[in-house]
């Protein structure tokens, strides 16, 4: 980040801020003289229409007020008034909720600063899927236009589908008889990206949106239908650079010249040697990409009488994108280092190296459908007893195809010439300032980065396929029984879900050519390509990389391949494959109070959900042949086949909760809550595949010896991390417009994550054996989070015209966690046969997802036709894992965003709207193995909305 977008933040900070002691100071003084108002004429307060973002917040602080639960919301009246471009946009405005930032749009979400694994998120009251293999839902997939209402459930109760310790995040979309109006309305907006006009040989930075939306009811009042179609067609260009995932802890001596450097392997740990984390390779990237989706949201109404209601929704959605990436690749990080200066923390500073330079290039095409809903049926046989019965399906099939070429540097040119160096590799120096997460990388300037003759060499071809499909069945039963007295209602039901996670991933190469180099000569010759952006990187200060010989991907497929899609090869079996079921019940009883203590009333309720979880999951193992030598020794071979192996495991846990809601005074309410609660590990982390790596060499005298190690691709055995909770928070209400609450909470953890070491059975054949596998459990470590949540809002109401039109909304959240996840290849590894430790040699990461400190502030001023809002989202740095798990540890830093949306009422009923969104081009920077070690910076530039809404 520049410096003079530093000032550009901290000033909106400080101006925030600033708002956020205006919005406290308002509530305590002016606000509080309006809890009793002005005498006025009978009706005249219905006749007063809010709309726009004060009626949002009004809503949202309704929706509060009378929840059971602590709750916060997001929700409009009518379709289509959600104040954001997406639906992760507009979560992040709620209190306590942070995103997590790809493609510069919000993505997975974070409650309380924690990630997003200890969150569970639901279309409609249901569990949703999504192609990522977390348990997040992907709320790029589903439009804000189409979206009605968002509550996040801050605590539990027996009622609700398990899953969340940070909280449940609630999706709704409106039933068409009880929205009780007819309306037709449509909205177009045309999106600039201001990086797209930077892409070469394209039409600028120009996307589009539209939806329609169609709302009615029939037969007097007895059906209701309603309908939201959307297309987006938009682009998202982005350049980046980038280290590898796998980093190595080197030596810092003896320093081995031309040659990679000597590894601190975990057998030397205990010797407290020197080093310094160096990855396998560097990037620089440069993508440009197109983005399209298409999203249908439907539902039917029934009401025949008054004891039934029937209800089917139905949500559909079919995203696809396609990136188009030109990188420039030092694809030997650890070779040839020298000058290497580094901290006490292992993290380098400057270095210089040697590698291969590659012109590498690749096309990716992601597709990603879901499709859900469901059927809902409620009978009211009597005034006191409601019997609901809900069936639903959710579904996401996320499918990737990759294809890359590599393109290397050779002691000659591709016409034969000695270059300056005689040599493959190219001198560079690398260099960071400390307090940057921009490193320097400089190659040595004798090599022309630009020709194109100096990349031929090495050829080599891959095309991956990544299919990932994940499938809920879910069906529900709950009854409730209104009564009098003390218990005012008493619910019960069940609950059974069966979800399966499936995917496979199957590289079709590597293919390494290398023809006749006049061959090479001529491809080289006709692939070629300028490079396709203007100022690559220019944001990014010290960036001494702005261009290279890039060539045609599909001209190379084309020329050296015969083909520009070899396809998938003919046989799909591979130990990365995942095959996962896991199948739920539950069951509760939960009963709701309402009584007084003394003169003042309480209301709440209290209750236990018992959960059943078994997971089965399949997975494929390398097979080995046993060849003995003429000496007696062994060695072992591939034999081309697998083995299927089957892990199951199963787990109950019981889930009490409780609520109790005191109102103090009229518009004062003290809320507390304890409750046990549980969040599943990801489907994509319960893999059983296990890759067998071989020893060098062909001479052994057991099995064991000729096998280095195996990797896992997940852990089947892995159980939900519990946790016990209380809150307790207090909230007050001045007026329709207005809110201070504050909450403090405290999570007790019971059982981390690490990686261990397990023993497996494994039959090469013939025989069986016993060989350790490092992979992921449940550690027996105790841990816990406490934290404060805060929220204010008011509009200047007693200020006078045109200042009263001024409103705010500032929340913010801190937490303080112990938690501890270990780095799988340099962190700590639990024995469990000799129930040790081995310590590593880099501090742990916290819980995934987890922010010390996230703020979103924002600030309106709506007026008759004219309404402004500025947000700013702020959020501390945090550890996020690989999808999948069993990887090195991965940070995000500190992302800070501001966006501003305006609209004008034209005539009744149409209005003209606009949206930027990252105004000053914030990045998002990513460390590795430990923060501060920088590994990847993103630039994708802001984005900006015009469009035109009308409604009949």
């Amino acid at each position: 980040m520049n410096s003079h977008t530093q000032t550009r933040l901290r000033t909106l900070r400080a101006a925030f801020m600033t708002g956020a002691g205006s919005a406290l100071l308002t509530i305590a003084m002016p606000a509080a003289a309006q809890d009793t108002p002005a005498p006025q004429a009978e009706g005249e307060e219905d006749a007063i229409i809010v709309t726009g973002i004060r009626e949002t917040i009004q809503n949202s602080i309704n929706t509060k007020r009378a929840e059971t639960a602590i709750v916060d919301a997001l929700s409009s009246d009518d379709i289509g008034d959600i104040p954001a471009i997406s639906v992760g946009q507009a979560i992040q405005t709620i209190t306590g909720a942070t995103t997590h930032r790809e493609k510069g749009d919000a993505s997975e979400i974070a409650l309380r600063g924690l990630g997003p694994f200890l969150s569970n998120a639901t279309f409609n009251g249901r569990d949703a899927t999504n192609g990522s293999g977390d348990r997040s839902v992907n709320f790029n997939q589903f439009p804000s236009e189409l979206v009605n209402n968002i509550k996040i459930y801050k605590t539990q109760q027996a009622s609700l589908v398990e899953g969340g310790v940070a909280g449940t995040i609630e999706i709704g979309t409106l039933r068409p008889l009880d929205f009780g109006k007819r309306r037709l309305q449509g909205e177009i907006k045309a999106q600039y990206n201001p990086y797209g006009d930077r892409i070469t040989g394209r039409e600028g930075g120009v996307g589009w949106r539209g939806t329609l939306s169609y709302v009615d009811q029939f037969a007097n009042d007895t059906i209701g239908i309603a309908i939201g179609v959307q297309r987006n067609d938009t682009n998202n260009p982005e350049e980046t650079y980038a280290a590898s995932t796998t980093w190595t802890a080197c030596q810092a001596s003896p320093v081995i010249a031309n040659n990679n450097c000597d590894e601190y392997t975990r057998a030397e740990y205990a010797q407290n040697r020197p080093f310094y984390l160096v990855p396998n390779a560097y990037t620089f990237r440069q993508i440009s990409e197109s983005d399209k989706r298409d999203a249908v949201f439907g539902s039917i109404q029934w009401r025949p009488s008054d004891q039934f209601n029937i209800n089917l929704d139905v949500q559909y959605s079919d995203r696809t994108f396609v990136e188009s990436r030109r990188d420039l690749n030092l694809s030997e990080g650890r070779f040839g280092l020298t000058n290497v200066v580094y901290d006490e923390n292992g993290i380098v500073q400057s270095l210089n190296g040697i590698s291969s330079l590659e012109s590498n290039g690749s096309e990716l095409s992601r597709s990603e459908e879901y499709l859900g809903g469901g059927l809902s049926v409620e009978w009211q046989p009597s005034d006191r007893l409601t019997v609901t019965l809900d069936g639903s399906y959710s579904r996401t099939i996320r499918k990737e195809i990759e294809r890359n070429v590599r393109l290397r540097t050779d002691p000659t040119d591709v016409n034969g010439v000695r270059t300056v160096f005689n040599n493959m590799r190219i001198p560079y120096t690398y260099s960071i300032t400390p307090g940057s997460f921009v490193p320097t990388i400089t190659i040595d300037p004798r090599f022309d980065l630009n020709n194109h003759n100096l990349f031929w060499d090495d050829a080599r071809f891959r095309r991956d396929e990544s299919k990932r499909h994940n499938e809920i069945y879910a069906g529900r039963f709950d009854v409730a029984y209104e009564m009098d007295g003390f218990l005012s209602k008493i619910s019960a039901g069940g609950r059974w879900s069966e979800l399966t996670f499936r995917d496979y991933d199957i590289r079709n190469g590597d293919f390494n050519l290398n023809p006749a180099i006049a061959e090479d000569r001529r491809i080289n010759n006709l692939c070629r390509q300028a490079f396709p952006q203007t100022d690559f990187l220019s944001a990014a200060k010290g960036n001494s990389i702005n261009s290279w010989a890039t060539f045609d991907v599909d001209c190379l497929f084309r020329e050296y391949m015969g083909a520009e899609d070899p396809g998938l090869p003919a046989d799909t079996r591979s130990v990365a494959n995942r095959d996962v079921t896991e199948r739920t019940l539950a069951g509760y009883v939960m009963a709701e109070y309402d009584a007084d203590l003394g003169n003042m009333p309480v209301r709440g309720n209290f209750g236990v959900r018992v959960v059943k979880t078994d997971v089965t999951s399949d997975g494929l193992r390398s097979d080995l042949s046993i060849v003995t030598n003429p000496d007696g020794t062994i060695r072992l071979v591939t034999s081309g086949d697998f083995d299927t192996v089957t892990i199951k495991s199963r787990n109950t846990r019981i889930l009490p909760s409780i609520n109790a809601i005191f109102e103090v005074a009229p518009n004062t309410l003290i809320r507390a809550a304890g409750y046990r609660a549980m969040s599943r590990p990801n489907p994509s982390a319960l893999g059983a595949g296990r890759t067998i790596l071989l020893e060098d060499g062909t001479s052994f005298t057991s099995i064991e010896d000729a096998i280095r190690n195996i990797t896992a691709n997940g852990s089947p055995r892995l159980k939900p991390l519990m946790s016990w909770n209380a809150d307790l928070a207090f909230e007050w209400y001045p007026n329709k417009d207005s809110l201070l609450s504050a909450t403090v909470y405290y999570k007790q953890f019971s059982g981390g994550f690490q990686p261990v070491v397990f023993n497996e059975d494994f039959t090469i054949d013939g025989q069986t054996v016993s060989i350790p596998v490092t992979q992921t459990r449940n550690s027996p470590d105790k841990s816990r989070i406490y934290g404060l949540e805060l929220t204010a809002a008011t509009r200047f109401s007693f200020l006078p015209k045109p200042l009263d039109g001024l409103g705010v909304k500032v929340s913010y959240n801190y937490a303080n966690s112990n938690f501890k996840t270990q780095d799988i290849r340099l962190g700590d590894v639990y024995d469990p046969v000799t129930d040790t430790v081995t310590p590593g040699i880099i501090p742990p990461a916290n819980l995934s997802g987890y922010s010390k400190h996230v703020l979103s502030a924002q600030a309106y001023y709506e007026l008759g036709p004219v309404s402004l809002q500025a947000i700013y989202n702020y959020r501390s740095s945090y550890f996020q894992d690989f999808v999948g798990g069993n990887s090195q540890l991965r940070y995000v830093g500190p992302s800070e965003t501001v966006d501003f949306r305006a609209s004008l009422d034209l005539m009744p009923g149409v209005s003209l709207r606009f949206e930027a969104l990252n105004i000053f081009n914030e990045p998002k920077a990513t460390y590795m193995p430990v923060y501060g070690s920088s590994r990847q910076y993103h630039y994708y530039g802001a984005k900006y909305f015009v469009g035109i809404r009308a409604r009949i």
